[in-house]
């Protein structure tokens, strides 16, 4: 279905005509006709679907830009999410002249009550710094006409029901309630009863899923051996855009050095940098002048980023999901993708878990050797001189070349070029990856009922994933939710590895016994 036949009005048809959009994707289809009837409605999608348009035009078609007062009011998980929510937002809603603010920790709060000020016509936050607003009274939602819950699994996975339960207090009764999740587990269908009025229920199948869109493969090999296949494979792969998820902030800090050091243009980003730094980094990124981003999975959660080729999980995630908003970073608007994760043998067990959950298989992948990563890097160097020569401007070198043709055959010219340009493997900056403890074997990281973490994954210094200010302190919501404390842990032990005993024998699971982890209740 195109958007010009969901009787949006002429100023957001032209801000989603800029926007490049044409096609409405399979939840906006489903949920803007609904939301646009003024119905509650709880759309159930993944990542990468195309969420904030289904919930962010019926929200914006409804708001009067003449009313100076707030009228629509969004909840996000993590202050990325936010930002991103309040860019998308502002773009489609434009040519309406409708202002957008954001509101989370780890930024300015006075700059924040000076925009508040401003009376927007739509708040974007996360809750812990809106009940600091709330309770200041620089926020106030009566007339908040249109409430949206974005990512709602994953507030509850982070410990935020109570905060949004006592935002929600705040709003009008007389509201429209819009509440969009990955995942459907009992707290979330008792936030649909408790606070929706007959909400109609939207879910995305599976098949239409990014998921599936998807090629994804495994690499068995020790912790220390990660790094090495992971550049080689970077090389004969020739991704265009690549994200590398690490699982702590020290592992993402090392990889983004190491492979700087190798030549890569890359960078990382985690929940210690300031917000500047990583907002900078991102845009680099989405400009393509970065080729690599590294990030751990609370710095990536809900990141709008179009044409990644290549997910590369360094490391595995411990929560299953996670896997799938991870490479759900690639594969996006009908586009294929490819995502290759890491596997120590000692984490197998979580390989088969989200296997499982994803109710995909994925492939063995054979790392390259030397041999063929050079090969890789001979290929590209021989396509930048060719697009080098396209670009021409070569008439006033002309006279030097001729001068070394005089004491040099053309070919060893060229090796020299192609040398310069291609690395070789035999002088290659050796890298120093610190190694990570394995996950953990059992059934100790998690407890039995919705998948909720318990407190054996919180020591270990408790560093937190937000700001450092004060406003961070008070707030539980303005952490993130200490998605990267295990940061903290400085193990000196390389892990006991079993011996790699070759190709994996898909007719024996013992493994599936011994979960670490349970699936939250996913209905996909």
């Amino acid at each position: 279905m195109k958007f010009k036949e969901l009787e949006l009005s002429p100023e957001l048809l032209s801000s989603i005509e800029r926007a490049g959009f044409e096609e409405a994707t399979p939840i906006q289809e489903a949920t803007i006709p609904l939301a646009l009837a003024g119905k509650d409605v709880i759309g159930q999608a993944q990542t990468g679907t195309g969420k904030t348009a289904a919930f962010g035009l019926p929200m914006l078609e409804k708001i009067d830009p003449a009313k100076q007062q707030l009228q629509g009011l969004v909840i996000a998980p993590t202050r990325e999410l936010a930002i991103q929510t309040q860019e998308e937002l502002y773009r489609l809603g434009k040519d309406k002249k409708i202002r957008v603010q954001a509101v989370y920790g780890g930024a300015d709060i006075g700059r924040q009550i000076r925009q508040l000020k401003d009376r927007p016509h739509i708040v974007v936050g996360t809750p812990g710094r809106m009940l600091d607003h709330i309770n200041r009274h620089t926020l106030k939602l009566a007339t908040v006409e249109t409430l949206v819950l974005d990512e709602a699994d994953e507030m509850l996975n982070m410990g935020f029901l109570e905060d949004i339960e006592t935002i929600i207090a705040q709003v009008p009764d007389q509201r429209q309630t819009l509440l969009f999740s990955a995942t459907m587990p009992p707290a979330i269908k008792n936030i649909g009863v408790k606070f929706m009025k007959e909400p109609e229920h939207v879910k995305i199948k599976a098949k239409e899923m990014t998921a599936d869109l998807i090629d994804q493969y495994y690499v068995r090999a020790k912790d220390f051996e990660k790094f090495d296949i992971m550049t080689r494979l970077l090389d004969v792969q020739k991704p265009e855009l690549t994200i590398v998820f690490g699982r702590t902030k020290r592992r993402v800090d090392e990889l983004a050095r190491g492979l700087e050091a190798r030549g890569y243009k890359a960078e990382g980003i985690h929940g210690d940098l300031s917000q500047q730094k990583r907002m900078s980094v991102l845009r680099a990124f989405k400009a393509g002048n970065l080729d690599i981003l590294v990030a751990t999975d609370v710095a990536a959660r809900g990141l709008d980023i179009s044409g990644v080729t290549h997910v590369y999980n360094y490391d595995i995630p411990q929560d299953p999901e996670s896997y799938v908003h991870r490479i759900g970073r690639t594969g996006r608007a009908g586009k294929g993708g490819m995502s290759v994760t890491f596997v120590t043998p000692n984490e197998m067990s979580y390989l088969h878990v989200i296997e499982n959950l994803t109710k995909k298989r994925m492939s063995t992948l054979r790392p390259p050797t030397e041999k063929e990563a050079f090969k890789g890097q001979i290929g590209a160097a021989m396509e930048t001189v060719e697009e080098k020569m396209d670009a021409n401007g070569l008439e006033k070198y002309l006279q030097g070349a001729d001068q070394l043709l005089e004491q040099y055959s053309a070919q060893d010219l060229a090796a020299l070029l192609l040398k310069t340009l291609a690395k070789d493997p035999s002088d290659l900056v050796p890298v120093k990856i610190t190694p990570e403890r394995p996950l953990p074997q059992g059934k100790k990281s998690f407890k039995g009922g919705g998948g909720r973490r318990s407190n054996n994954n919180n020591r270990g210094g408790g560093r937190r994933e937000g700001g450092r200010g004060r406003d961070d302190r008070r707030n539980r919501g303005d952490r993130d939710r200490n998605r990267d404390d295990k940061d903290n842990r400085r193990s000196n032990s390389k892990g006991s590895y079993n011996k790699d005993g070759g190709s994996r024998k898909p007719s024996r699971r013992p493994s599936d016994k011994k979960r670490s982890f349970v699936i939250r209740n996913n209905q996909d």
